[in-house]
């Protein structure tokens, strides 16, 4: 197809919408269980009320489990993990820099994200940076759904200092998410205009999988650190983005200008304006059909880089594997990234929701 995929039809089984639901009331802080208790269940947002949703908005929650049933690790209960030896060296690499890795959303599941960074051994069993000058870029997508969203917002803000101070870095995009919860915390449930009807941050973050504790957790530190990500970045050849779509082309042509816009409209906090460039950023499967290599094209031409590296779109919905019209879908194994659009284009959104997988890998990659 050409440019952009439709964005108006949401997978099988997704509300229409919902309407603007009250804010989130705050619950004061958690309070540690005694010795040898068992770990409270995550807890479960309320489900909004329908209503209507702008005819371009794209909800992504049927296919995604908020948590499983039964699942027992919290906040309080995490699992060591257990490091493997340091990255290879990367030829490739800038001089003084290390190897090149991305990792794909992580919505919420902390110890998954442990688990996936220590197997590359970027991370030691204390969850300390490991990997020396290494390079790591997460590409968005920290919370909702998952049980511990600042959990994860915490650990990258970690190991962001902990790398540069041993000689590489970590980074990370912004995802549509981050927008959301953004806009959830500053707007609530003011009405938002989109050019088919009326919406609310806080209903979509609801509708999205957005988690209570998140809320109650979320502080100003972590609230400035979501708006100053950028949206765009290259990395060794590498065009880096949350979202597989042409929308960034909609704020800039070149990758300072993207940032700067984005920046600027956080800035200026005007909720329609966040809600537009929210959904913008909610866009997906451009690359996926026939003229997909060529809607990858358009953003490489504009901003350089010879591929470009996504999450956003879980890999079984680019395989076709699930949506099925009855609303049903089975788990699918995602074994690694998926590359596709003639070779243009790396997915990197395993599912983690879907019971798939958390993806941490090594750039670049062979196909």
């Amino acid at each position: 197809m050409a440019g952009e995929a439709p964005a108006s039809v949401p997978p099988p089984g997704v509300p229409s919408g919902m309407t603007a639901g009250s804010p989130v009331p705050p619950a004061g802080p958690p309070v540690p269980l005694p010795a040898g208790a068992p770990a409270a269940p995550p807890v479960v947002p309320p489900a909004a009320p329908p209503a209507d949703l702008p005819e371009e908005y794209t909800p992504t929650a049927r296919d995604l489990p908020v948590i499983e049933p039964g699942r027992t690790d919290t906040l309080i209960d995490r699992p060591a993990v257990v490091p493997v030896p340091e990255p290879a060296p990367d030829p490739d690499a800038p001089d003084g820099m290390g190897p090149l890795y991305v990792v794909g959303d992580v919505h919420g599941y902390y110890d998954e994200l442990r688990e996936a960074l220590a197997a590359e051994g970027l991370i030691d069993a204390d969850g300390s940076w490991a990997a020396g000058n290494a390079r790591l870029w997460f590409l968005g997508d920290f919370t909702d759904r998952g049980p511990d969203g600042i959990g994860v917002i915490d650990l990258v803000m970690q190991l962001s200092a902990e790398a540069a101070a041993a000689g590489g870095y970590c980074k990370a995009l912004m995802g549509n998410h981050e927008l959301l919860l953004l806009g959830a915390k500053r707007f609530g449930d003011t009405p938002v205009q989109s050019g088919a009807g009326t919406a609310s941050f806080q209903a979509a973050w609801l509708l999205n999988g957005g988690q209570k504790t998140d809320m109650d957790r979320l502080e100003d530190h972590h609230l400035q650190w979501m708006a100053r990500l950028d949206a765009v970045m290259e990395e060794d050849g590498h065009l880096l983005v949350h979202s597989d779509t042409t929308a960034y082309l909609d704020y800039g042509d070149s990758i300072e200008a993207v940032n700067d816009t984005v920046h600027e409209v956080l800035t200026r906090s005007e909720a329609d304006e966040v809600w537009d460039l929210f959904r913008k950023f909610t866009k997906r499967f451009a690359f996926r059909d026939e003229s997909g290599s060529e809607a990858v094209r358009e953003l490489l031409d504009a901003y350089g880089g010879d591929r470009v590296v996504h999450g956003h779109s879980p890999i079984p919905y680019l395989l076709g594997e699930v949506g099925a019209e009855d609303g049903e879908s089975e788990s699918v194994a995602v074994e690694g990234p998926h590359v596709y659009a003639d070779g243009l284009a790396i997915a990197m959104d395993g599912g983690i929701t879907m019971a798939g997988k958390l993806l941490v890998v090594q750039l670049p990659l062979a196909g």
